[in-house]
């Protein structure tokens, strides 16, 4: 009765999940000194990309609901990092902008790629291997994007 299939071994889903949790970890003893968790991060480096988005914008790119990045943003605004403010055409949406605090943890933040780099001490050819598979796991993004739709 035993369906090798189901062996947790075998599973993909768990190699990503195990991995995405371990990584979010590793990322903790950067951005603690910092003041911001991890999706706080992920919030940032969008911000950081370019300023004054649409909280809806921030959430499609982070593939983040709005129930998950009301309370996220709400957390950041209160911590002086960003402000929430209405739309000009459309003042139902709102503009997500960093403020000076918000934009001053950049230069904080340019150290951590290669922080993180450096901790998981991969050889430039494993790090390459790595970079390759991006083109891969995007491909099941968004695959997996339509299965959740």
């Amino acid at each position: 009765m035993y369906n090798e299939q189901l062996k947790l071994d075998n599973q993909l889903c768990f190699r990503l999940y195990s991995a995405a949790r371990l990584m979010t970890g590793a990322y903790h003893p950067y951005l603690s000194p910092m003041g911001i968790t991890y999706p706080q991060y992920l919030v940032l480096l969008v911000l950081w990309e370019q300023d004054k988005q649409p909280v809806c914008d921030i959430g499609k790119r982070l593939m983040l609901d709005t129930n998950t990045m009301t309370p996220l943003l709400q957390r950041m605004e209160k911590a002086g990092l960003i402000t929430r403010t209405r739309g000009k055409e459309d003042t139902r949406q709102r503009i997500v902008a960093l403020t000076e605090q918000g934009k001053n943890l950049y230069k904080q933040a340019e150290s951590i790629p290669n922080c993180m780099r450096e901790a998981l001490s991969l050889s430039a050819d494993k790090e390459m291997e790595i970079v390759r598979m991006i083109p891969s796991l995007d491909e099941l993004i968004n695959e997996l994007k339509k299965l959740n739709q």
